[in-house]
């Protein structure tokens, strides 16, 4: 959707509105939107990104859909190659089962694989998407042929380091906006884990699924793995086992952030008040299957939630009562993704720009990924008249 499209739709939705004599909270409540999302939208600083949400404004406002989309429907952003994309799909595509069973490869030495499998997660928390896609070209072939030409004794070891690395290679590809090729990964991360006799392994590829369909905004898909996993898990969680806590919070989370974007605050806030009470017997330090669950992993969801909810002060109070310092790089630039977002949605130019600024400054590469913070950069370009120097090298630097 064009910049100007979006500001001519809310110009059209608030004369509308005005003209059949409903308030803000009068639409909201007839759309099941929140206030603060009428408002924005008919500013213009937020998109209707969906039709099916177009028809039920246009319903409300008893007008044609056609008046509303006059210049054109809600349209998808056109998709780019990113880095790193190609080359871990590539790495997908090989046949490495049929050279194990056609060939006798060696069996490789469990703590170099293991130093191996460490290093992938180590570039996926860091968002060194190019430098993964290499790591992996030669650990996922030998980690395939090892399972299958290692002695009987040695398999569910290997296949514990398969499933972990498939994982890996899912969490990179699904914030690389490859939901498809994510969802092979995380598929084959989950067939490793079970074939590690691993029910907890298992539980982590389905912890990757979520992220997978929350790319690809299959939001019930969302709320069915994480809700039957979580569901399966809670009696080990409740009893204070802590990689059961994490995982269980992980996907509570998950459950959060798909109401959120099904405007859905009750669910959403309630998910993450269970999830707070978790990570509060849980406490800090811990990184169980990469999940990094903790008080400030919710407090990085609740920001992200109060975005989706269009709710930008409570998203920027919580922000700034959170120490991220012992979270990943790539969580903490995700966080300040989302704070630009917040004061975006206040037309706060400036200092959207700079948590921009600052998510590049420790991770460049997922800046530039990130189909999110490179929309968010071009309308900041639309705020502003004319735009800040800092703001236009950053969307030169993006290809915004």
């Amino acid at each position: 959707m064009s910049t100007d499209y979006q500001r001519a739709l809310g110009r059209k939705i608030a004369q509308e509105r005005k003209r059949r004599g409903l308030s803000q909270p009068e639409l909201a409540r007839l759309v099941d939107r929140s206030v603060a999302w009428v408002s924005q939208v008919e500013r213009g600083v937020r998109k209707v990104d969906r039709m099916s949400v177009l028809e039920t404004v246009a319903e409300a406002l008893d007008v044609p859909l056609s008046e509303l989309a006059a210049e054109a429907p809600v349209v998808a952003a056109a998709a780019e190659e990113l880095p790193g994309a190609a080359g871990l799909r590539l790495v997908l595509s090989g046949a490495h089962s049929l050279q194990a069973m056609l060939h006798a490869p060696s069996v490789p030495f469990r703590n170099h694989v293991q130093e191996k499998v460490a290093k992938a997660w180590e570039l996926t928390h860091a968002a060194r998407y190019v430098e993964l896609t290499e790591l992996l070209r030669d650990l996922i072939p030998t980690l395939e042929t090892a399972v299958r030409s290692a002695p009987e004794d040695r398999r569910p070891e290997l296949f514990e380091l398969l499933a972990s690395t498939y994982q890996a290679c899912s969490a990179a590809l699904a914030k690389l906006a490859e939901p498809e090729a994510a969802w092979i990964a995380a598929d084959r991360a989950m067939v490793a884990a079970e074939r590690a006799g691993d029910p907890l392994l298992m539980a982590a590829g389905a912890f990757r699924l979520g992220f997978v369909f929350l790319g690809a905004r299959h939001l019930d898909q969302v709320e069915e793995t994480a809700r039957t996993a979580s569901e399966a898990l809670w009696f080990l969680a409740d009893q204070g086992k802590p990689e059961v806590m994490s995982l269980w919070g992980g996907l509570t989370l998950q459950r959060a952030v798909a109401a959120s974007r099904l405007n859905d605050a009750t669910a959403a806030y309630g998910h993450l008040s269970r999830a707070k009470d978790m990570a509060g017997r849980l406490g800090d330090g811990r990184n169980d299957y990469n999940t990094e669950f903790g008080p400030a992993n919710v407090g990085l969801h609740e920001i992200a939630v109060a975005v989706e909810l269009g709710d930008a002060g409570h998203a920027l109070r919580v922000a700034s009562q959170i120490d991220t310092a012992g979270l990943s790089v790539e969580r903490r630039a995700r966080m300040l993704i989302d704070v630009a977002r917040a004061h975006a949605q206040r037309r706060q130019v400036t200092e959207a720009t700079r948590a921009l600024l600052d998510a590049e400054l420790i991770t460049p590469e997922q800046l530039q990924n990130h189909r999110t913070a490179r929309q968010l950069i071009s309308d900041l370009l639309t705020m502003q008249e004319p735009p800040a120097s800092d703001l236009r090298e950053l969307a030169d630097r993006v290809g915004a």
